[in-house]
């Protein structure tokens, strides 16, 4: 499995009209074409922490590669309301907005 973790900044006040949005977008066929196995979104003081496992280990390529599909393009449209890049300035796709795991432990 492999966990991608957006950073972002949130609009105070709307969470619950992100999570209607990835309701929606996560009844649809796209985490299924993605390889998306758990979604879960998280705010702390105006930041966005969007945290996804995939099946596999290149869940950051199968969003690059998602980024065409109507469905994505869609939802990325309908956040725009409420979610921010970071860093607008450095920002041109999802893979700019990831985190880099520095340190995993799992119990095995």
């Amino acid at each position: 499995m492999h966990s991608t973790l957006i950073v972002a900044r949130m609009d105070p006040g709307s969470q619950q009209s992100v999570a209607d949005l990835f309701a929606g977008f996560d009844a649809s066929e796209m985490p299924r074409l993605m390889g998306t196995r758990r979604r879960e979104l998280f705010h702390y003081r105006g930041l966005y922490f969007h945290l996804q496992d995939f099946d596999g280990e290149h869940g950051g390529e199968s969003i690059q590669e998602a980024r065409t599909h109507p469905s994505f393009i869609g939802i990325s449209n309908d956040l725009k309301p409420f979610i921010e890049a970071y860093d607008p300035s450095t920002w041109r796709s999802p893979k700019d907005a990831m985190a880099t795991r520095f340190y995993h432990w799992e119990e095995k």
